[in-house]
């Protein structure tokens, strides 16, 4: 008996050749083509169909396939109330008294913190009068004073202490921030 590595290439195409003509029957013989005329390759097989992109009618057969009722509108869900474990902000006795100032004028405002794109190192604290909160802010409310925290810029101010600085040339809210990275030299923007 021959093993696979003592026989030599020619002998296994041999071999192939024999197995595949045992499986497929005798070879056909090849005629030449007539002019014009081309031989399907195999004499048994029809001829393969190509479709040519037409249209197939609406009046085959097709699955029947049942249509879906309509998507049922979802109640709204009151939104929940998450309570977090670090304060997103602290106000100092001082900045409390000079809230309260501000907010007590004739018409009651709301005041926003936020954070906008300004100064050397990126971010610079902006202050806004707001009538109502919006959908999103955080409310922080201290010795009866509130005050909304933007959601955009919560991440950029949990954890700050907002105070209010006097001294002889200014008055300023002070954020005390343990977020920030880095600060301008005058202090007038922040990176987090």
């Amino acid at each position: 008996a021959l093993t696979s590595s003592s026989r030599s290439p020619f002998s296994f195409i041999c071999h192939r050749r024999a197995m595949m003509s045992a499986i497929s029957g005798p070879p056909q013989p090849r005629r030449p083509h007539e002019a014009g005329h081309q031989q399907p390759l195999f004499q048994d097989s029809p001829p393969v169909v190509v479709p040519t992109g037409e249209a197939v009618s609406s009046d085959a057969a097709s699955p029947q396939v049942a249509a879906r009722p309509p998507p049922v509108p979802k109640a709204e869900r009151p939104r929940p109330t998450i309570k977090s474990t670090k304060a997103a902000l602290t106000v100092t006795p001082e900045a409390v008294l000079r809230l309260r100032a501000l907010l007590n004028g004739p018409t009651p405002q709301l005041i926003r913190i936020g954070v906008r794109n300004k100064g050397c190192a990126g971010l610079s604290y902006h202050l806004d009068y707001v009538d109502k909160p919006g959908k999103f802010d955080e409310v922080v409310e201290q010795d009866g004073v509130r005050v909304l925290i933007d959601s955009k810029a919560l991440f950029s101010i949990i954890g700050s202490e907002m105070d209010w600085k006097e001294d002889a040339l200014s008055s300023k809210f002070v954020f005390n921030n343990p977020n920030i990275k880095d600060a301008c030299g005058c202090g007038e923007s922040f990176t987090v």
